[in-house]
């Protein structure tokens, strides 16, 4: 993995991706190691991002790195014109590691192909955001105590949520039984529903949430996704389709994860925060230990 991108989930093989998951554990353990201090990582964040931005500057500040980069577009040279590819070259002049969200599909792989420093894919689009893959892998290994033959059901937004086309890839190497609940308008993508198929695994759609919380390890729920929505009134009259219910987990499975990549909006009531199967925010933090491995990895420091 040293020196190597990661744009796609797939870049990385199953055994890296373990890889990557056993180092997460040391650093759980002993979480500030000062093992980056002769090194810069870039952050450039060209869209809004809480969870992910600050995973990663928290991972790079507890291993001893320095962090250059921006929060907002709009307060930098791309105000005036400057294009991506010189933005990237640019930037590389100044670090080690860029780490690089972007609303335009594909931008993170063209990154890649032209700088002289690795990058890391932190959301493109509804395109694919892969260390949030890496940290939900950990989360249901973590939770689940493996990650082979679980019944896991994703619900809400799987056209365009980017965290669920990623994750569905990953698990597919873990022989998953999947569950897709979402409305007509918001299927997971035929694309992405290829892999699936191509891996011999079982996947059942649905449009209720009751018909797969009974069956389900790994409760994965979305936000329907305003930004993605180009008619205000198509978003209007989706954004609820599914709340998730304390009176709705009473009869699962003793070992059900309820999992969720946030922000949240509405789509799992307060209540339910104060059930033992609810792992969203404790998924949060697993990302600052998932990203230290990652970017240690990357630069051969692990």
């Amino acid at each position: 993995m040293k020196n190597k991108s990661l744009i796609s989930i797939n870049d990385y093989s199953k055994e890296d991706q373990l890889k990557i998951l056993e180092v997460a554990e040391e650093f759980e353990k002993k979480p500030v190691q000062n093992i980056l201090q002769d090194h810069v990582i870039a952050s450039l964040f060209f869209e809004p991002s809480t969870r992910t931005r600050l995973s990663f500057e928290s991972a790079a500040n507890r291993l001893g790195g320095k962090i250059v980069g921006f929060s907002e577009a709009s307060n930098t040279s791309v105000k005036k014109g400057e294009s991506l590819r010189d933005s990237i070259l640019t930037v590389a002049n100044y670090s080690d590691l860029i780490i690089m969200r972007n609303p335009l599909e594909g931008s993170a792989r063209f990154a890649s192909e032209i700088s002289p420093v690795p990058i890391i894919n932190a959301g493109d689009g509804s395109n694919q955001h892969p260390t949030q893959t890496l940290l939900d892998l950990y989360s249901i290994k973590k939770t689940q105590n493996k990650l082979e033959n679980l019944h896991v059901a994703f619900i809400g937004d799987l056209k365009y949520g980017r965290t669920v086309h990623s994750l569905v890839i990953a698990l597919c190497n873990f022989n998953t039984t999947f569950h897709l609940v979402s409305p007509q308008e918001l299927k997971l993508p035929s694309s992405v529903k290829m892999f699936i198929k191509e891996k011999n695994l079982e996947y059942n759609q649905y449009v209720d949430i009751e018909d797969v919380t009974e069956k389900a390890d790994v409760l994965y729920m979305t936000r329907i996704q305003k930004e993605r929505f180009s008619d205000p009134l198509e978003y209007e009259r989706i954004k609820d389709f599914y709340v998730l219910r304390k009176n709705m987990i009473e009869n699962t499975k003793e070992n059900l994860t309820i999992m969720h990549p946030l922000p949240r909006v509405n789509e799992i009531e307060i209540e339910v925060d104060k059930s033992p199967k609810a792992y969203y925010f404790q998924q949060a933090l697993n990302g600052v230990y998932v990203r230290q491995a990652l970017i240690s990895l990357i630069l051969g420091l692990k």
